[in-house]
């Protein structure tokens, strides 16, 4: 297998909610809600870099395409890291976030790395790691 991905998916309950947490609140750009006119197909894509996407997909749609049973989501299954190039603009997207209606759940800080870093949550509970970390691009 080749190691990439190309499209992120996160589970949500509210999708007009979501949209407009990460449209209007982050300002990602994205065509909007597709697919609602298909049973379960509603969804909203957002460019990130490089070709890849994030997607939101209500959670219910996930478990019928799946045929898994819904479930209650967990806040550290994983985390997604959105990494800045100075404390200031750690402290900015902080910001932002808190403004569209994020919890903040760690406020920026000093970490023991050597970077600065806090945390939130979108409207669905989903951890974002907001992230200076100066030994970056010297990571695997």
């Amino acid at each position: 297998m080749n190691p990439h991905i190309t499209v992120l998916t996160l589970g949500v309950a509210d999708l007009e909610r979501s949209v407009a947490f990460y449209r209007d609140g982050l300002g990602f750009k994205t065509q909007g809600i597709i697919g609602a006119e298909f049973e379960n197909g509603a969804v909203a894509f957002f460019n990130l870099q490089s070709g890849v996407k994030l997607a939101l997909w209500p959670r219910q749609s996930i478990a019928a395409d799946t045929g898994l049973t819904e479930q209650s989501p967990s806040p550290t299954e994983f985390t997604l890291g959105h990494n800045v190039d100075s404390p200031a603009e750690v402290d900015a997207v902080m910001s932002q976030a808190a403004k569209a209606g994020a919890v903040i759940v760690k406020a920026a800080q000093p970490t023991f790395y050597g970077g600065y870093a806090g945390y939130f949550q979108d409207p669905d509970g989903h951890l974002w790691e907001v992230v200076f970390n100066p030994a970056l691009a010297s990571l695997g």
